[in-house]
């Protein structure tokens, strides 16, 4: 009977120990929830009308949470200040809204929650939930639909804001730049397409704004812009485009300071070409100055010489419809040296030009203390250019294929706007075969001229371009290698360049058209490429 027992035991233990094996890891949990929460009630109920609260109270049948609200929610017409939404990144079964804004009478307000709205456990999204009420006896229920484009790149951006300013006694033209909008939307990061709803029949100047800060006021320094050409009037059965930008700003300077020994640095805003810097203060009869652009900032460095014993000095910066005077304080600095750089290295493309830039503005250029010998130890002819802006001097030459060029320049070629010179200089450069690039024709259709052709990257960056003034094909020699994209701007006011839009003069960028085509250049093929242009 012992032995029976015993035995009965150890099978019971045996059992167990399978049991508890085959139970090892976590349980599979069941299948994954991707319901999303359901809103229970409302206080006030959704659409409501006649509302004279401070507090709204919207309930759900699950903890929920709030993601990202800054950038999902959008209030129509926005509030000032902006309400405050509980629970933010706490789970919790309802969203509590404080409203600290005077609401305006007989006006329908919307909360467009996007997608901040998730469960607490998966983050399953209440997609594009939106809760209305009227202050007054009605909901405004008209609406306006369109599309956001952008005026340079190919695929527009997301995360824009559409807004309506009702046209009317207090309306300006500077609007934009001061007060918010009376109604607005987003496109998200979903679409590119936008719907203002619970509009109220009037007429509207319509606006979109890449608004960096969100505050829904156009800061020309960081956002971007688009506008309709003309009002629109409610109701419409119109749909919109409106083609986003980035101004260029007024040409301006600002905060000029000493840099270093004799050397200003007037940071400007704008276009920077043909700014003009002058001494206003009295100044001997041998002073001198140079004018260069910083190669890394938006900087004009002015150089001077001789040395002034001076505590301040006064400038006058003019440009296009722009007049300043600045005081600068001097003080002893060391000077910069001279230092040389050069550009391109290693390989050099048949199109391009060998350049030499300077740390100091070049005084002197002895082209006797230069040589250029190709492979064959065989001197090479060359002639040189200035942009003394730029303060670099490109040197133009015959390239052959499959050549190599050694330059060398000897001590005190150069001489700088202080009297130094520069050490010896080598550089060594060859050239790729013919074969080893590609070359495209493009044919243009329907195209207006003039029109700059050019081959872009995926990020609009402009990598060859061609300007072409009359229907005939336009070609690009010797592509390295990889894909282009292909567009074409129109040069509307013929000066060689795109011109963007500005606002406040109510000037639309100037139109490019992109190909739905992806360029793949490889070597040694030609291509030959129709361009439709829309």
């Amino acid at each position: 009977m012992r032995k029976i027992v015993s035995n009965f035991f150890l099978a019971f233990a045996i059992m167990l120990m399978i049991f508890n094996c085959a139970n090892r890891g976590r349980p599979s949990g069941g299948i994954k929830d991707i319901i999303p929460p359901e809103i229970i009630k409302s206080e006030p109920e959704n659409l409501s009308v006649n509302f004279d609260g401070d507090e709204i109270k919207i309930y759900f049948d699950e903890y929920i949470k709030i993601k990202n609200l800054q950038r999902q929610l959008i209030i129509s017409p926005p509030m000032d200040p902006m309400p405050e939404i509980t629970p933010l990144g706490n789970a919790s079964k309802y969203i509590r809204i404080r409203i600290n804004d005077t609401l305006q009478p007989n006006t329908t307000y919307a909360f467009n929650f996007g997608n901040s709205i998730v469960d607490n456990n998966e983050e399953n999204p209440f997609p594009y939930y939106k809760y209305v009420f009227s202050t007054g006896d009605y909901i405004d229920s008209l609406s306006v639909k369109g599309q956001i484009v952008s005026a340079s790149l190919r695929q527009p951006e997301d995360f824009i804001s559409v807004m309506l300013y009702e046209v009317d006694s207090t309306l300006t033209d500077s609007i934009v730049y001061f007060k918010q909008p009376r109604y607005i939307t987003n496109t998200l990061d979903s679409t590119t397409t936008f719907t203002l709803e619970n509009l109220k029949a009037g007429k509207y100047l319509m606006v979109a704004l890449k608004d960096e800060n969100q505050d829904y006021k156009f800061q020309p320094k960081t956002d971007k812009i688009a506008f309709n050409s003309s009002y629109i009037t409610v109701p419409t059965d119109s749909s919109f485009t409106l083609k986003l930008f980035k101004e260029e700003l007024d040409s301006k300077i600002v905060r000029p300071r000493l840099l270093s020994g004799e050397k200003i640095g007037f940071g400007f805003e704008g276009a920077y070409e043909d700014f003009k810097i002058a001494m206003v203060s009295n100044v001997p009869s041998d002073f001198e100055y140079r004018v260069t652009k910083d190669p890394k900032t938006d900087t004009l460095n002015y150089w001077y010489k001789p040395r002034l014993e001076v505590d301040s000095l006064i400038f006058q910066a003019t440009n296009k419809g722009y007049s300043e005077n600045f005081t600068v304080k001097i003080g002893e600095q060391p000077r910069d040296t001279l230092t040389v750089s050069a550009s391109p290295s290693g390989t050099l493309n048949f199109n391009d030009q060998f350049e030499i830039t300077g740390s100091v503005p070049f005084e002197n250029f002895d082209t006797e203390k230069v040589t250029i010998m190709d492979k064959d130890s065989l001197p090479v002819s060359f002639s040189t250019k200035l942009d003394s802006l730029s303060n670099t001097y490109s040197f133009e030459f015959e390239k052959k294929e499959s050549d190599r060029y050694r330059i060398q320049i000897l001590p005190e070629a150069f001489t700088d706007f202080f009297g130094d010179t520069n050490d010896t200089l080598n550089y060594t450069l060859s050239t790729k075969t013919y074969s080893d690039y590609s070359n495209a024709r493009i044919i243009l259709e329907n195209a207006v001229y003039p029109v700059i052709v050019q081959l872009t990257n995926d990020k609009g960056e402009v990598k060859y371009e061609m300007y072409s003034t009359k229907p005939e094909p336009v070609d690009f020699r010797n592509i390295e290698s990889g894909k282009y994209f292909i567009r074409a701007v129109f040069d509307t006011n013929k000066n060689g360049k795109y011109d963007s839009g500005k606002y406040l003069e109510r000037r639309q960028p100037e139109r490019i058209s992109y190909m739905d085509y992806t360029y793949e250049a490889r070597p040694n093929f030609d291509e030959e490429i129709t361009f439709t242009l829309n």
